[in-house]
């Protein structure tokens, strides 16, 4: 069988009779916009996550941009946001007129890095968005704790870890996106939980906020064409509530199946010098939507070559600093550069990782990147 980063068909096939009822009960009803089960996947969700609120939307970009207009964030407001994301992240501060100011990463374990951030605090820093990327979570404790001192709104990227667990030093766990003011994530197909079209959510405990997502996100009204505030229209169809409602019965055996394979990966590859695996967050639990290796020997890109000449498939998230990116040179100065970011950029490499991998085609990816090892 051929190698995939993501199978999504092997997937579907284990709980085909779930979702294509739960489909099929949306066809039945023809309420395809805001039906029965966008209403039962939210509670679902915040059962799942033990939050106040879940307010499902169009995307995960979306959720984003819907969160800095329900925290009342105005033009010209400065975020502090990780270099080292997707753009979806900063994209959306630049819609809004928002400033991101780009800081560097743990080149450990991906997340925002905190030690020197107190030097890009100005009087128009507004938030900062963590992001839990590849599906840890970022240090809460001390982020929250940064917030405070410096009256900041939090905002959680969550698009990659859904069902990560945070503990904090007093013992107490919460699940990543609903330790902020608030939480934002995506449900695209791929995601640990994803749909099979476009989606996303916002998570929040605070009621007033929750109350104006809820506005923002369906054209800025509480009642039927009587509007507060301007909005959007951002909400998720009843056809892909009715797939989450499923899958989400199953998230926790997807991240324990992902778990094994990354166990695997770690075990197999760990005797090899030119790579880091991934290193675990101490009070992080991870739910491996990517499994990402650094190649410390120049030899990244060769190595993906070699991957790709096998049939093996690999990506590189990501591979350009977004202060690099074009689309946001206004917002730094010439020759400005994040060390760990830019080290990142060059070194990491994800490998194909998902609930049905199973061990022999992991041996084939094992086996292929010892031979190329041994080769160099």
């Amino acid at each position: 069988m051929k190698i995939q980063m993501v199978d999504l068909k092997s997937q579907y096939e284990k709980i085909k009779e779930e979702v294509n009822a739960g489909i099929q009960d949306c066809l039945d009803n023809t309420a395809f916009i805001n039906g029965p089960a966008v209403k039962e996947f939210q509670q679902d969700f915040e059962k799942y996550l033990d939050v106040k609120h879940v307010i499902p939307c169009a995307n995960g970009t979306d959720a984003l941009q819907i969160a800095m207009m329900a925290l009342d964030l105005k033009p010209g407001d400065e975020i502090i946001c990780p270099a080292f994301t997707y753009v979806a992240t900063a994209e959306v501060m630049g819609l809004l007129g928002l400033k991101p100011i780009m800081v560097d990463v743990d080149e450990n374990t991906f997340d925002i890095e905190l030690n020197g951030l107190e030097k890009y605090i100005t009087p128009n820093t507004k938030a900062i968005v963590p992001v839990h990327l590849y599906g840890q979570s970022a240090d809460m404790e001390k982020i929250l704790e940064f917030a405070k001192k410096h009256n900041l709104f939090v905002i959680e990227d969550n698009a990659q870890a859904i069902g990560s667990d945070y503990t904090f030093s007093d013992g107490t766990v919460r699940k990543t996106g609903t330790i902020g003011d608030i939480g934002c994530t995506s449900f695209f197909p791929s995601k640990n939980l994803g749909c099979y079209g476009d989606g996303g959510a916002l998570m929040t405990n605070d009621d007033d906020l929750a109350l104006k997502i809820r506005m923002i996100a369906n054209h800025g009204q509480e009642k039927k064409y009587y509007h507060k505030v301007l909005g959007c229209n951002s909400r998720l169809d009843t056809i892909q509530a009715a797939v989450l409602k499923v899958k989400l019965k199953h998230l926790d055996e997807y991240s324990e199946a992902r778990n094994t394979m990354a166990d695997y990966y770690d075990r197999n590859l760990a005797g090899i010098s030119e790579i880091q695996v991934p290193i675990r967050a101490k009070n992080s639990t991870h739910v491996f939507h990517q499994y990402t290796l650094r190649v410390k020997n120049g030899k990244r890109d060769e190595l993906q070559k070699y991957l790709g000449e096998k049939n093996i498939p690999s990506m590189i998230y990501y591979p350009l600093p977004l202060y690099k990116q074009e689309a946001f040179q206004q917002y730094v100065e010439e020759g400005f550069s994040l060390p760990a970011t830019e080290k990142l950029c060059s070194e990491v490499i994800s490998l194909p990782v998902h609930t049905e991998f199973d061990q022999d085609a992991s041996d084939t990816v094992i086996s292929e990147i010892k031979n190329f090892f041994n080769q160099s």
